[in-house]
């Protein structure tokens, strides 16, 4: 069992297999970014990955969910679903995408063990998405839903909140989501360096009030280990907000990151990681293990993002741990 110096229990590893990504969203990185290409050598490759992948589950990770940047973009990657699958059957091995290829490749992820699903929708206009991803991305991702949902996959919706951008469709867009027998989960905005500084989020209570003028609404108990607060309509259908700000966000954290070239992540927020490229290379897993702890070590007690308007604002460039 990993358990980190405030007693959280580490049981879930999110993986981000690439940091490149086809859309280019404007909460996430600049127009300008050209991503620096950090070469297909420095990245670890599946094998590797999955070495590194059955420590963490021989030591009690029960969850692994994997991220990019768009996963989907990296070759392959049902191919690396089915070892961590065939390794471990019954793990809750999960994706999140931005659902653009998802028409192309849901059966075949399936096939491989994939379960679930989280695929970012933040508008169900296409001029807005356009927007958004600078890029004609709408009528993809919606067909990629569509292709996940006949596929049987346990299906999130995410969705970042922001105002006057998508602020007037937060009620469609939880309607289109119980069309879909999916949870939509909405997202406060993430201040970083990285995304357009012309963009501001709504908070919690924003999102309530506007969600409340068609429905009734109660805060539910959530999962202990889900950054989500949940809430139920009157109707009984069930969705999420996260908010980084509040302080139980963190209080439950159960997970750590690891980037596609190696660098395990204690936080989402900070900077701070430890590499095990060299150790997984040089297959020397008794040093693996050693940064594991290391960083499990380091894993701090919060982020720095606050709710009195004193926070800081992240460096961390989101699509390379899957923010």
């Amino acid at each position: 069992m990993l358990v980190d110096k405030f007693g959280r229990v580490i049981d879930y590893l999110r993986i981000s297999v690439t940091e490149l990504c086809n859309f280019k969203c404007r909460y996430c990185m600049p127009e300008d970014n050209k991503f620096n290409n950090i070469g297909k050598d420095n990245i670890l490759s599946y094998e590797e990955m999955f070495e590194f992948v059955k420590i963490c589950l021989d030591n009690g990770v029960k969850k692994v969910r994997l991220t990019g940047g768009e996963p989907l973009v990296r070759k392959d990657i049902d191919k690396f679903i089915k070892m961590i699958n065939d390794y471990k059957p019954g793990l809750d091995l999960a994706m999140t995408t931005n659902g653009y290829y998802l028409k192309q490749k849901a059966k075949s992820l399936k096939e491989a063990g994939l379960k679930r699903l989280n695929i970012s929708l933040d508008t169900l206009d296409s001029k807005k998405a356009n927007f958004l991803a600078r890029k004609d991305v709408l009528s993809y991702v919606l067909a990629g839903i569509d292709e996940a949902v006949s596929e049987g996959f346990g299906i999130k919706l995410n969705s970042v909140a922001l105002r006057g951008v998508n602020d007037n469709e937060l009620i469609e867009l939880l309607e289109f989501a119980k069309s879909k027998n999916a949870q939509i989960r909405y997202i406060e905005f993430m201040e970083n360096t990285h995304a357009s500084s012309d963009l501001k989020g709504l908070k919690k209570d924003d999102i309530l009030e506007i969600l409340s003028k068609k429905y009734s609404i109660k805060e539910i108990t959530k999962s202990p280990n889900s950054p989500s607060s949940l809430f139920e309509t009157d109707d009984g259908y069930k969705f999420g907000i996260i908010d980084p700000h509040k302080h139980d966000f963190c209080a439950s954290c159960n997970r750590l990151r690891l980037s596609a070239d190696g660098l395990l992540i204690p936080c989402l927020y900070y900077e701070d990681g430890k590499s095990i490229k060299k150790a997984m290379r040089d297959g020397d897993y008794a040093k693996a293990r050693e940064i594991l702890k290391d960083v499990l070590d380091a894993k701090p007690e919060k982020n720095k993002w606050e709710n009195d308007g004193k926070g800081e604002i992240s460096s961390r460039a989101f699509y390379q741990t899957g923010g």
